[in-house]
């Protein structure tokens, strides 16, 4: 990745494990669940991680629900569009959140 991200390695995700084994249990139980098919299928899911991972920034989750997309049949196009989904949606949220800056102009204007 870069220096500021460490690559992520089975060493570093086995010392996570002995630190706290029941948590990382669970956290993989529910990170399987969320996953498996349901009312969505795990391919949509995948998507929409990759979506989700582009407005958290996170390169590790970009990566690897990528891979995990693309193995559940996603597209390159499909993954693309995704990420202009987020990409709009976090653009969106910048300007709806004006709102709150032009409300407070036109209360320090009032003054």
């Amino acid at each position: 990745m870069s220096d500021i991200y460490p690559q992520a390695t089975k060493a570093l995700a086995q010392r996570r494990s002995e630190l706290a084994p029941e948590i990382e249990a669970a956290f993989r139980q529910f990170s399987q669940a969320v996953f498996r098919d349901g009312a969505l299928p795990g391919k949509t899911k995948q998507l929409i991680a990759v979506a989700v991972a582009h407005v958290t920034q996170c390169p590790y989750c970009i990566k690897g629900h990528t891979r995990a997309a693309r193995r559940q049949g996603a597209t390159p196009e499909e993954l693309m569009e995704a990420i202009w989904v987020a990409a709009e949606m976090r653009a969106g949220g910048a300007y709806a959140h004006s709102a709150l800056a032009l409300e407070t102009i036109e209360e320090s204007s009032d003054r």
